[in-house]
């Protein structure tokens, strides 16, 4: 199976008498082994999202959406009145507070719990298909947009940071997606994928994602980014997003930042791949947009062995916000707008 037909998230139908469960690649073994987790309560689910079984804000949405199935399931095995079954859909919804499509989706869904289980789970899945469609269409709406914008008579060279391909999403990718479309038309020269610290979302799960299907790629540092951008060795960056201001401020994966920076200064295009549903009007701008502050052990150990002095204290944001000025242009499903030049207030994405 090529990489860009695993489902992330499926909702696991029960035999009669049996338990329904929302079965989740666990990204944490991966590269390694392939294994899904099978959870059946809301406190698995939440636990499943903190620890990063489940990533990327269109797979964590595609969650939070069967969460909602899943809390009701729980509750009727249970016991639980609708005081109980609202605050625990509440527990899913904030399992993750930066990424926004994890309110998005939650927050369409809950409102036909009255409707019962199965209207849920139809919700829940089109949720699922409709990210899916959007992810194609963002492939091909940023590859043409790069060919279009970056003149060069070769295949292009690529950067991206953490993962935003099958795996971060209900199928296929976004900044991935963008980059898979490319190389299906033989216009993909290479791809550089950072690794992303501190849990390797790029060495991991991007060049998995990456090798299982033959794409050329390196791995590389996150500080060798800006280096090999000002080298000219890079054509163009292209990431995701966990959210995007009403001014086209983007919260993306800690290091994003120092990328664009980067990109603006060579003069190349740091293009942000996203659905609309990650566009969050309601926040003006990016100092508004919560970031995820992470267990220190994060930093100051690796693979449980302790690498810091014990007197260090760990600062581990999740994300950083990159200024919508740095965004040379996002990539949505309905086509691509030209951040810093003023497009994305102009536009109804709400």
């Amino acid at each position: 199976m090529s990489s860009q037909d695993l489902r992330a998230v499926t909702w696991t139908v029960a035999a009669e008498g049996g338990t329904p469960s929302l079965s989740l690649i666990d990204q944490t073994a991966l590269p390694h082994t392939l294994e899904r987790l099978d959870v059946t309560t809301v406190d698995q689910l939440i636990d499943a999202i903190v620890r990063l079984v489940v990533r990327g804000a269109p797979a964590i949405g595609a969650a939070g959406g069967y969460g909602v199935a899943l809390a009701m399931a729980q509750g009727a095995r249970e016991g639980w009145d609708r005081a109980r079954l609202d605050a625990e859909v509440a527990r899913v919804r904030a399992a993750r507070p930066t990424a926004v499509n994890l309110m998005v989706c939650v927050d369409r869904v809950a409102p036909l719990i009255d409707a019962g289980l199965p209207a849920v789970l139809a919700e829940a899945d089109a949720i699922v298909r409709e990210d899916l469609e959007a992810n194609h269409a963002m492939g091909a709406f940023g590859a043409d947009w790069l060919l279009k914008r970056v003149s060069q008579d070769r295949p292009l060279r690529i950067l991206t940071h953490c993962n935003t391909g099958a795996l971060a999403t209900a199928g296929w990718g976004t900044a991935l997606g963008v980059i898979r479309e490319l190389h299906s038309r033989g216009r993909l020269e290479t791809v550089y994928a950072d690794e992303t610290r501190p849990l390797l979302q790029g060495a991991r799960l991007t060049a998995w994602e990456l090798a299982q299907e033959g794409i050329p790629h390196f791995v590389q540092a996150d500080g060798a980014a800006a280096g090999t951008i000002l080298r000219g060795e890079v054509d163009a960056a292209i990431v995701g997003a966990d959210r995007i201001a009403g001014n086209g401020d983007t919260a993306n994966k800690v290091g994003t930042v120092g990328i664009a920076l980067a990109c603006a200064y060579a003069g190349i295009p740091f293009v942000v791949a996203a659905p609309t549903t990650t566009v969050d009007l309601a926040t003006a701008t990016g100092s508004d947009i919560h970031i995820e502050l992470r267990g220190e052990d994060e930093v100051l150990e690796w693979a449980g062995v302790r690498t810091a002095p014990a007197e260090s204290r760990g600062h581990n944001p999740a994300f950083d916000v990159t200024p919508g000025a740095l965004v040379t242009a996002l990539v949505t499903e309905r086509g691509v707008l030209e951040v810093a030049a003023g497009e994305l207030p102009s536009v109804g994405l709400s």
